[in-house]
């Protein structure tokens, strides 16, 4: 069967279970925003291809499982990830306090050259806010970048620039 595809990307979303990661997948794939999921259990994916550049690029995107009892399995994935996204809820304090150990798994984990993007996730629900955006903003020391986002909208925006930095590494790195 011929190849579809010029090139595949892996993808990881991570972050503390409820944070809304398998949402936002579920947004990205279906196009449909859907607020009642049940947790991953161990992990999941999903793919879709866009086109950038006149290339077909097929996204194969896991959602992994937040629980600790799923760590062990869940690291594993992160090898081989062209670009990680470590979400939390902006409104659960605890999930952003996590970032730290969620950004030492990709250090100990994933390759020293993998893109990276922190989600502070539900921001449509300002008015339970526990994390502000300036507290947000200043946990992205040496990631690409920050953004915060509501799961119906914006999806497509941040999957599409974090596949754009990893197209524009792959195509000069491998060229």
């Amino acid at each position: 069967m011929a190849k579809t595809y010029d090139y595949l990307f892996k993808l990881l979303l991570i972050g503390d279970s409820g944070v809304g990661k398998t949402c936002l997948l579920f947004r990205f794939s279906e196009d449909a925003f859907n607020t009642t999921f049940i947790s991953t259990i161990g992990i999941d994916f999903k793919i879709r291809t866009i086109e950038l550049d006149g290339k077909k690029i097929k996204l194969q995107i896991w959602d992994t499982a937040g629980q600790e009892r799923f760590r062990t399995i869940t690291t594993a994935y992160y090898r081989g990830a062209m670009g990680i996204m470590l979400v939390y809820d902006i409104t659960n304090e605890k999930s952003f306090d996590n970032i730290k150990n969620w950004i030492r798994n990709i250090e100990e984990h994933a390759s020293s050259d993998v893109e990276r993007m922190i989600l502070g996730n539900k921001c449509d629900m300002n008015d339970k806010r526990q994390v502000s955006k300036e507290r947000g903003e200043k946990s992205v020391v040496f990631w690409v970048g920050y953004i915060e986002i509501f799961t119906a909208v914006l999806v497509v925006q941040w999957l599409h620039f974090i596949t754009v930095l990893i197209f524009d590494d792959w195509t000069q790195n491998f060229s």
